[in-house]
């Protein structure tokens, strides 16, 4: 199926043997010196069972504001619309209408699921050097982050209104009216939003308009604080009445343009002409296979969809139900799967329009289960593991793109009345994106997930900059479907590269461990991103074992934000919100 523009999106149509497990340990945190500096990740936030409509969001807020309207009669897409605009505003350090989203969409009518790529596009002035200095040598991180160079042409408004255009039910003002109230009545900073900033200040005081908003006074906002945006109110205001267009051709466009290209010290290259051209794509689901489900997620430009299924695949004929979560075995097969299907993403997945990524090839059940045979249960392979070689794949020499991408994004899990579900996952790239702030909202930074180094060794980088293309994402919003092809689990997280393996590792729980998505989503995080195996303190009962079979671990806090909504034999539905940050569940 060839990619396609959609600013009104049509309705579209091996591990041969296994010993047993090491032996188990209880899937409890256990008191550590590492554990005992790390906060306690505490309780999912859950809910259900609900028979009419669920939502799970990052802030109570813009979960309340998804569930008023589906308690009106809107459709999950109108839920979706209503909680992202509030998102805008009291969470600003990891979403908004300054950035891009990828939405996965389960059609109940047609039993379809749907794909929608809303992600950022870099300049047509940009060129593959765009993040070298003078010397031909990268630019530290942070430089290249905080100012213009770095946004990119933002895409979540227009994602939004071509999927209202499409299945929404209620008038388009009405989803933006909490979003508009709420940023002229004002709203409470929460801890984690406060712990945002001072984290952040450095950068956030670069350039005056965020460093007013966020500093008043000259102090960080706290906790409790009553934060009013009323220049965010004008400009829902102005989209309320006129849709995209403003924000795309008109006086929002101007200012943005203007303010990306006037940053001090850092001016970027975004222009007119690429708002004005921006498009939102329909493209193929990810679908693979896996014990029965068909597990949804978005394709290139994102790397999520493939990376899990490519996780997952490559565990297709590991016992992992057997092993249960108690087995450092089990965990050791998933660290070293991950580790394999990483390689594979650095070397060959970008943006699709630009280069060819050799999906079919690479989930493969074949290719898959030869993979697999470079997995030993008895001791871990060396890092970083080497990319494998797909069928399907144009005879093109490329290096691997080791960028790790920032964890400034946000997950929203809806069901509504009528059994369609939205997989939203949202960003504007690092905490707080560029920095640069205009008309009450900040702009992205999404150019810096595209590799800083065009070719390595004489090899172009397949996600190195180009004018127009997309940068490879790790975002993974996902739908599953049982074996009877009925809506199953909605899931995904923010969380930078590593969201991979959290949505990876909350599949497995729900899939073969038979845990609640609730359960699946406050369990501790084991991550391998093709190096060390990172565990979260609750999982430091793991380093010994793992660290016998040569793993090399370290023990820190891994944020996720999952959330999810599972479907239930009878049809009711449950929810889990991550216990890392503020989300909640809410149903009827």
């Amino acid at each position: 199926m060839t990619a396609r523009p959609c600013r009104r999106p049509r309705r579209a149509v091996q591990l041969l043997a296994l010993a047993l497990a090491l032996a188990p340990a209880p899937w409890t945190p256990r008191a550590s010196a590492q554990e005992a500096a790390a906060p306690d990740i505490g309780t999912a936030d859950a809910a259900g069972p609900a028979t009419r409509y669920m939502i799970a969001a990052a802030h109570p807020l813009a979960a309340q504001a998804g569930y008023d309207v589906l308690a009106e009669g809107g459709s999950a897409i109108d839920a979706m619309v209503a909680t992202q605009m509030v998102l805008t505003l009291v969470e600003p350090q990891s979403s908004g209408i300054g950035g891009g989203a990828f939405l996965v969409y389960y059609d109940a009518d047609a039993g379809l699921v749907i794909t929608l790529d809303g992600r950022e596009t870099a300049p047509m002035a940009a060129t593959p050097d765009l993040f070298l200095d003078e010397d031909g040598e990268p630019l530290p991180f942070w430089e290249a982050v905080v100012g213009g160079r770095s946004v990119g042409t933002p895409g979540t408004l227009r994602l939004m209104e071509a999927a209202h255009e499409q299945y929404g039910i209620l008038p388009w003002a009405r989803l933006l009216r909490p979003a508009i109230d709420l940023a002229e009545d004002g709203f409470q900073v929460t801890p984690r939003l406060a712990l945002s900033i001072r984290t952040a200040a450095d950068r956030l005081r670069t350039y005056e308009t965020a460093r007013d908003y966020f500093f008043p006074d000259g102090e960080p906002l706290s906790a409790g604080d009553v934060l009013r945006n009323s220049e965010l109110a004008e400009t829902l205001r102005l989209i309320a009445e006129q849709g995209s267009e403003p924000f795309y051709t008109g006086p929002i466009a101007d200012d943005i343009v203007a303010t990306v290209q006037g940053a001090a010290g850092n001016p970027g290259l975004l222009a007119a002409e690429d708002l004005a051209r921006y498009e939102v794509v329909a493209r193929p689901p990810v679908c693979p296979t896996y014990r029965g489900f068909r597990v949804c997620g978005m394709g290139p430009p994102s790397s999520g969809g493939l990376t899990v299924g490519m996780i997952l695949g490559l565990l297709e004929h590991a016992d992992l139900a057997t092993m249960g979560p108690e087995s450092a075995t089990a965990w050791h097969l998933f660290a070293e799967a991950a580790k394999l299907a990483y390689a594979d993403r650095a070397r060959y997945m970008a943006d699709s329009d630009f280069v060819p990524v050799p999906v079919a090839g690479l989930l493969d059940p074949t290719y898959l289960t030869v993979r697999a045979q470079e997995m030993d249960f008895g001791s871990a392979m060396a890092t970083p593991a080497p990319a494998g070689n797909p069928s399907w794949f144009p005879i093109r020499r490329l290096a691997p793109d080791l960028t790790p991408g920032r964890p400034g994004t946000s997950h929203v899990a809806i069901v509504d009345a009528d059994g369609n579900a939205v997989s939203l996952t949202t960003t504007i790239e690092s905490g707080f994106g560029s920095t640069l702030m205009v008309r009450g909202f900040l702009l992205n930074n999404e150019l810096t997930d595209f590799s800083f180094e065009p070719e390595r060794d004489g090899r172009p980088v397949a996600n190195r900059v180009e004018p127009g293309k997309r940068p490879r994402s790790s975002m993974a919003p996902t739908i599953v479907l049982d074996p009877g092809g009925n809506l199953f689990l909605v899931i995904g997280s923010p969380g930078g590269s590593r969201i991979i393996a959290y949505v990876a590792q909350a599949l497995i729980a729900v899939l073969d461990w038979r845990m609640g998505v609730a359960e699946a989503v406050g369990q501790p995080h084991v991550v391998n991103r093709n190096g060390p195996t990172e565990l979260e303190p609750g999982a430091a009962w793991l380093s010994a074992p793992l660290a016998a079979l040569g793993h090399e671990v370290t023990v820190r806090p891994l944020v996720s934000g999952l959330h999810g909504i599972q479907v239930l034999d009878d049809g009711t539905y449950v929810g889990g919100a991550d216990p890392r940050r503020e989300g909640v569940v809410l149903g009827e």
